[in-house]
């Protein structure tokens, strides 16, 4: 499964309610959360949702990614597009036992 394309796709989906000066680049090194995002809390719960919908049309198992453990890290799964990859992949690698 191709994690990126997914949070590419989010980020084309989220950005259809976006204005043009706020729409979020399609890199990995864009930041999703904290300073210098373009996501204020909702755009960034938004998005969580996106992803997790895309993932679960993917996979046909629901995928939590915003909970306790994702906050717990002492370096935020949400920091960039690269990291919240990272993230979901580690996710999913559980999910599946691997």
């Amino acid at each position: 499964m191709d994690v990126l394309k997914i949070l590419f796709d989010s980020i084309d989906e989220l950005n259809l309610d976006l204005d043009s000066e706020e729409k979020i680049l399609k890199d990995e090194n864009t930041v999703v959360f904290g300073e210098n995002s373009g996501l204020d809390s909702i755009g960034l719960v938004n998005f969580i949702t996106i992803i997790e919908e895309r993932l679960e049309e993917e996979t046909g198992h629901f995928v939590t990614i915003a909970d306790e453990r994702a906050l717990s890290f002492e370096d935020s799964p949400f920091k960039t597009i690269s990291t919240l990859r990272n993230y979901i992949e580690m996710l999913l690698n559980e999910q599946q036992g691997v």
